[in-house]
């Protein structure tokens, strides 16, 4: 690869990284002040939301002509930012048959997936990024040399794509168990903890293990299946005492 095009790789790689991280911190602390307490955000492991980064760059990309023009940058960065938030929110719907945000009980809603007061705050931060922002961060990766760029970029970008295939496997077993507690819930058995028991007890060994953050970056998502993720939960546990016993009986 021509050594210019990597180097504008790795600068666009870590501009996406820097936006992802900011946007992370933006999510905690938002989410944070609503439920009092201090909460994860961030569908990977690490302190990113690539959302962010991802509406970051193509801000940068495509809009960089209208750079000085603030009321374009407003505009299209609020249809571009919403754009990409809609498809996001569609394709993880399709894939987990759930929502995991919903905005409507929001004025001016699209589907529950993108509203209003979000299409806003992406047009002034579109304005933000494409006019101040990505100008400093430019500014700032030039004084670095192009050496130490490709090798930050590149180590950076191998952590990350461990993560992301890290957490898309805990994704997809997420995807089973809600698929299974899905099940009881067509079946108008969901809210009668004793019967959902009897039927998951059959299908214990195709439950996969949810890390806890999980549940504490999406608690709205998951508490739609309290019930049936508790009682899962407490079916795990006792399956690990009972195999416990057994080794300690052997």
């Amino acid at each position: 690869m021509n050594g210019d095009v990597m180097v504008t790789l790795s600068k666009l790689f870590i501009t996406f990284i820097i936006y992802s991280f900011v946007g992370y911190i933006a999510e905690v602390i938002c989410v944070s002040v609503e439920f009092k307490k201090l909460t994860n955000r961030g569908f990977l492991c690490g302190p990113i939301c690539p959302i962010y980064g991802i509406g970051a760059v193509l801000m940068g990309i495509f809009l960089k002509k209208y750079e000085h023009d603030a009321l374009a940058l407003f505009c299209l960065g609020a249809i571009l930012a919403s754009i990409i938030e809609y498809m996001t929110g569609w394709v993880l719907e399709k894939v987990f048959h759930n929502k995991w945000w919903d905005y409507s009980k929001h004025k001016f809603n699209i589907n529950g997936r993108v509203c209003m007061s979000n299409a806003i705050l992406f047009g002034l931060g579109a304005v933000g990024v494409v006019m101040f922002v990505n100008p400093f961060i430019s500014n700032l990766l030039s004084k670095i040399s192009n050496k130490l760029i490709i090798i930050v970029a590149s180590i950076t970008f191998l952590i990350f794509i461990l993560d992301l295939i890290y957490s898309w496997i805990v994704a997809f077993n997420l995807r089973h168990n809600i698929i299974i507690v899905e099940d009881l819930k067509n079946s108008k058995i969901g809210n009668i903890p004793e019967k959902v028991e009897a039927v998951l007890s059959k299908q214990i060994k195709n439950i996969k293990r949810i890390p806890k953050r999980i549940s504490q970056t999406f608690p709205k998502f998951i508490g739609n299946y309290k019930i049936e993720f508790d009682i899962i939960n407490k079916l795990k546990k006792e399956k690990k005492e009972k195999d416990k016993k057994k080794k300690k009986n052997k």
